[in-house]
């Protein structure tokens, strides 16, 4: 579902939807490509035909990561793909990187929309996998009928939060945008740390940042740090996995 907004490599042009990318026609095959690109750092910008609301989001990405691995394919590469494009939305192209070459993944065309492992298996992640549309609505709370009464949301400005971890009594940055909420800043963080979202709790000035909350509405100077106070017992799991995912 959805429309495409094309994205223009160096050397090819695909097209993006919410369901697939097509690459021009080149001979169909499962081998293993001749190519490898390096992943691209750009977040694909596509426009969903029906607008979704974060909720309905997440509902599809786990309906898809739940069910995908019981059609075609092995569980260790899609649970690689689920860890590489968590990374990849939080910016984290290093790290989306290493996870697909640990998992022997290569990616012909640049992105995570088409990929193949080592014995030439081929791979497809849907386009709302991977970021989200640029007609996303933000849910109000308190309404029967959340689309109804929800607006499109922009990316705003991006900015840099400076965030320290209770977990591990370090200092990080994040680049976020402006028009981000604080719970997608959390989510970002679980990708790059493997801390639940859940488990996290964001403090500024002595108050607590609720998670509809947008990064602009904080008004969080440059250069000052956000708490990030982790609840470790519940968190360590996903750290586990994280390392796992790091080390395979």
């Amino acid at each position: 579902m959805g429309g495409c907004i094309g994205i223009h490599g160096n050397d090819e042009t695909i097209s993006v939807s919410s369901t697939n990318v097509t690459r021009p026609a080149s001979g169909a095959s499962t081998t293993i490509p001749r190519k490898n690109h390096p992943l691209c750092h750009e977040t694909i910008r596509w426009r969903s035909d029906v607008p979704l609301t974060e909720g309905q989001l997440r509902s599809k990405r786990d309906e898809f990561w739940d069910t995908a691995p019981a059609f075609d394919g092995r569980k260790e590469i899609w649970d690689a793909l689920r860890a590489a494009t968590m990374a990849a939305e939080a910016l984290d192209f290093q790290l989306a990187q290493v996870i697909l070459n640990g998992a022997s993944i290569s990616v012909p065309n640049g992105y995570l929309t088409e990929c193949y492992d080592e014995y030439g298996t081929q791979y497809k992640v849907p386009i709302y996998c991977l970021s989200y549309p640029i007609n996303i609505v933000k849910e109000e709370t308190g309404r029967d009928s959340p689309a109804e009464y929800s607006e499109p949301v922009d990316g705003g400005f991006e900015t840099t939060l400076k965030l320290r971890l209770s977990s591990t009594c370090s200092d990080i940055e994040m680049t976020v945008y402006s028009r981000d909420t604080i719970g997608q800043c959390k989510k970002k963080i679980q990708a790059l740390q493997g801390v639940r979202a859940c488990c996290q709790r964001w403090f500024y000035g002595g108050k607590l940042l609720s998670d509809k909350m947008f990064v602009e509405d904080a008004h969080i100077k440059p250069d000052y740090i956000v708490q990030v106070i982790v609840n470790t017992e519940h968190s360590s799991h996903d750290h586990d996995y994280h390392h796992t995912i790091m080390s395979s």
